[in-house]
């Protein structure tokens, strides 16, 4: 079997910009949910897919905040956005999806923990996390555990992060730390370019293993002296920003592997919510519906 890890939402936010706009029955904003269930629906047919779950930042704050004051808020997001994060979290569980609600963790822990925990099930053929975010990388393993960009109808295994970031998974969160990350707040070592970074990692890994002297190094990259000077003096910080790029593999994830077999829609719930979001039509597009 392959089982679907959905950051549910980055795909909220890809809907929002994509999905035409649209109102509930009572004026609220809800086109990127009615366009957020047609593509998981999508999904659900196009890959024929057995098990699923979908993490959510229920909160945008997470324990990453209380270490760096910079780390990302809800700063930012359009209100008529950040009004349907409830609405999303429902639509998930009426298509009959696990569904994970990130507090004190973030919605791509969740999905880091699941792939950690299930790559190696003798079940599991393949773990597909269904996000094309930097963080993401760090979970590949091989073609066991793979990210697909769904935008992009593009598959990315072992192969593909170091062919798209330079370096192996394992180096992804040093990589963050040291180019930054303007998504999630990391501001990165000054003059630390993705170019350059990729070529020292490529052959030292992790940060604590780049040599203090640049004439020691066994690569040759641009500036290296006044890469080293930067990252010398920023050594503590660069080891704080690789730990906010790591994701976490403690995540409590109460299910069994069998609970995310998706066995259907929730008839009765997602057809009170389609009649609240104004979208009955999206009832047509489900194609398996759970015993009530």
């Amino acid at each position: 079997m392959k089982l679907f890890l959905i950051d549910g939402t980055y795909e909220l936010f890809r809907s929002y910009y994509g999905a035409p706009s649209a109102q509930s029955s009572n004026g609220q904003e809800v086109g990127a949910v009615r366009g957020w269930m047609r593509s998981l629906l999508a999904l659900l047919r196009e890959e024929k897919v057995t098990h699923i779950a979908a993490a959510f930042d229920h909160e945008v704050e997470s324990f990453r905040n209380q270490l760096f004051d910079g780390y990302k808020t809800g700063d930012g997001i359009e209100p008529e956005l950040f009004a349907q994060f409830p609405l999303v979290e429902r639509a998930a569980h009426a298509l009959g999806f696990t569904i994970w609600p990130m507090t004190d963790f973030e919605a791509d822990d969740a999905l880091a923990t699941a792939a950690a925990e299930w790559w190696d099930h003798p079940e599991v053929d393949q773990v597909v996390i269904c996000s094309p975010d930097k963080d993401m990388g760090q979970c590949v393993r091989g073609d066991k555990v793979v990210m697909l960009d769904r935008r992009k109808k593009k598959w990315i295994n072992d192969a593909g992060v170091v062919e798209k970031f330079g370096v192996l998974p394992e180096s992804i969160p040093d990589w963050l730390a040291l180019v930054g990350d303007a998504a999630d707040g990391i501001p990165g070592i000054p003059r630390w370019g993705a170019k350059g970074a990729a070529a020292v990692l490529s052959r030292y890994l992790h940060i604590e293993d780049i040599p203090r002297d640049p004439v020691s190094w066994k690569v040759d990259v641009r500036g290296k002296a006044s890469l080293a000077e930067n990252l010398n003096a920023m050594r503590a910080e660069a080891e704080l920003y690789r730990t906010l790029a790591t994701l976490r593999l403690d995540v409590p994830l109460p299910e069994t592997l069998d609970e995310l077999q998706w066995r259907g829609a929730r008839r009765t719930e997602l057809r009170d919510l389609t009649a609240e979001l104004g979208d009955v039509g999206i009832l047509e597009r489900v194609s398996e519906w759970m015993p009530e």
